[in-house]
């Protein structure tokens, strides 16, 4: 059995200061650490839980069936900040018929951000009985 201590979503962008621009200029992300020298250097941006690393560089954007999935406080809350740092909305918030709220985003590279809201009401928050 693996023993897993720690993971991240690894991101080779098309243009790592573009991306370095978005994700924590735009988005806001703190960076939990930073490696290697130049352009092509590494960001490892603190996400809830887990880690986002942007670094390397890639030829194309990545695959898009990759998706971010992040659980924010409040959806809407997060529209409006996003929309005034110039975030292209893919779609704005909406509550789905599972119960979560969420809206899509995209980075540089076009890569689809899930951004979701956990309703106070929605079983992953609320059991009732329990």
């Amino acid at each position: 059995m693996v023993h897993v201590l720690s993971s991240r979503v690894l991101l080779r962008p098309v243009d790592p200061d573009r991306s370095r621009a978005f994700y924590g200029g735009q988005l806001g992300l703190a960076v939990h650490r930073e490696f290697g020298t130049g352009p092509e250097r590494g960001t490892v941006y603190f996400l809830g839980g887990g880690f986002l690393e942007v670094s390397g560089r890639a030829e194309a954007p990545a695959d898009p069936g990759l998706r971010l999935w992040l659980q924010v406080e409040d959806a809407a809350a997060a529209h409006e900040e996003l929309r005034a740092e110039g975030v292209p909305i893919v779609r704005e918030p909406v509550r789905e018929p599972w119960g979560l709220v969420e809206m899509w985003i995209e980075d540089p590279d076009g890569t689809r951000i899930v951004l979701v809201e956990i309703p106070a009401d929605h079983p992953l928050r609320y059991r009732p009985g329990i």
